[in-house]
């Protein structure tokens, strides 16, 4: 028995047709159909059907921050911005470095608006001095090991993690950022000296990339890079590629889009870690994500609650939220003369990912008969003015807040489940 029928979708931006949902699996896929709308119906309206968006990089805040986020609140504004699955960074309270607490995870994600995958910490309690338990926590299903929100900055570790994690087919997430150059950092080093505050430059991330780059390399191990903000970087990324390095690395949608002119009055409701760039830098980065040198776009999802974000910059603590923004933004950078390339909108924020996540069997797959039910609608037909009163997630720290997109995530299905209606 049909569950669900989406009339008058376009899978990949292609012709229209209807699809059929029947216990949680794409059942049928046809020409469209006319007339009055049946029970378990949905008008598509020629809404663009992509393949659940995968993120690598989301903060849900839960255990310890509550007040910023909940596992629920955060896969409900995943759900929102068209993902049906998140990795939840480790710099929990208590940080994720255990096998016990990545079971924690584990149930206070059931009943999630997405799925929900564990990022384990590289190092215990994120402090830099010695690794986890790499093999027990690969054995309980954890693929990515970050220390996100610090640099793994100990070369030691750093070589013994890749070493470990090669043939464990565990990937080491890496928060590039050299304590020695970037100490006290506040903003992008260019605008620092006008603002008053300390600076940081961009030779922080990309003497690290370099380093663990070579690293990787001396091991065959795959390395991937979280939220590349740097020419340096890309330079060193393309580098590595040329000589079939085991790396990939991410871009977040805020900096693909924003530059160090939204840090001019030093509003703190732009301040994020690493920080936006120069104005030559997104255009680097946007070239970069088309051409292949960054595989992939991940929102890096760091809720605040409102006091966080205001007073003074140095005073602020860093980080935006970006879950329901991330296709918007990804589908302007990859807009065309022609129009939208949602292959390539598929790739950055999809396929790419999962496979990386090592998830391709269940996600980011092109919508087909026989596939897992978990995609998203997303419509063109009318602007869309992002909005604070009107997000999900428990926290406000959009800097898009107020921004018009052309694109919109009007439907998100996940294992058959509607997880989110604009409607």
């Amino acid at each position: 028995m049909t569950s669900l029928r989406l009339r008058r979708v376009r899978p990949l931006g292609g012709p229209a047709v209807d699809v059929e949902v029947t216990a949680g699996r794409i059942s049928a896929i046809g020409e469209p159909s006319t007339g009055p709308l049946g029970a378990g119906e949905i008008d598509g309206r020629d809404a663009v059907l992509l393949p659940g968006l995968v993120d690598l990089h989301t903060h849900l805040r839960e255990p310890g921050g509550e007040d910023a986020e909940t596992v629920r609140s955060g896969t409900a504004s995943a759900a929102a911005g068209g993902f049906t699955d998140v990795f939840a960074m480790a710099n929990t309270s208590p940080v994720t470095d255990t096998v016990a607490r990545v079971e924690q995870l584990a149930d206070l994600a059931d009943g999630a608006s997405t799925r929900v995958h564990p990022v384990a910490a590289v190092t215990v309690g994120l402090n830099g001095e010695r690794l986890t338990d790499l093999a027990a926590l690969r054995a309980a299903g954890v693929r990515m090991f970050s220390d996100d929100g610090r640099c793994v900055d100990n070369t030691r570790l750093v070589d013994q993690a890749l070493r470990r994690l090669g043939p464990l087919g565990g990937v080491l997430a890496q928060h590039a950022q050299s304590e020695a150059l970037a100490a006290g950092g506040q903003i992008d080093a260019s605008i620092a000296g006008a603002l008053g505050l300390t600076p940081w430059p961009m030779v922080a991330e990309d003497v690290v990339v370099a380093r663990d780059v070579l690293l990787a390399m001396e091991h065959d191990a795959p390395l991937h890079v979280c939220h590349v903000s740097s020419p340096g970087t890309l330079a060193v990324l393309d580098w590595a590629r040329r000589r079939g390095a085991r790396v990939t690395a991410e871009v977040t949608p805020h900096h693909l889009l924003l530059d160090t002119d939204a840090c001019a009055t030093a509003d703190p409701s732009v301040k994020v870690n690493p920080p936006l760039r120069p104005p030559a830098v997104p255009p680097l980065l946007r070239q970069a994500l088309r051409e292949g040198v960054i595989d992939v776009v991940a929102t890096d999802h760091a809720p605040h609650p409102d006091h966080r974000k205001r007073g003074t910059w140095a005073a602020a603590a860093f980080g935006l939220t970006g879950l329901e923004t991330a296709l918007a933004v990804v589908a302007e950078v990859f807009t065309e003369k022609s129009g939208v390339d949602w292959t390539g909108v598929a790739r950055v924020l999809s396929h790419r990912p999962a496979v990386i996540g090592d998830i391709a069997d269940r996600a980011g797959r092109p919508p087909a008969v026989g596939e897992t039910a978990s995609f998203c609608l997303v419509a063109s037909d009318t602007p869309w003015e992002v909005r604070a009163d009107e997000t999900r997630s428990a926290s406000r720290n959009s800097p898009f807040i107020g921004r018009v997109f052309a694109h919109r995530v009007t439907l998100t299905v996940c294992a058959g489940r509607i997880t989110f209606s604009a409607d």
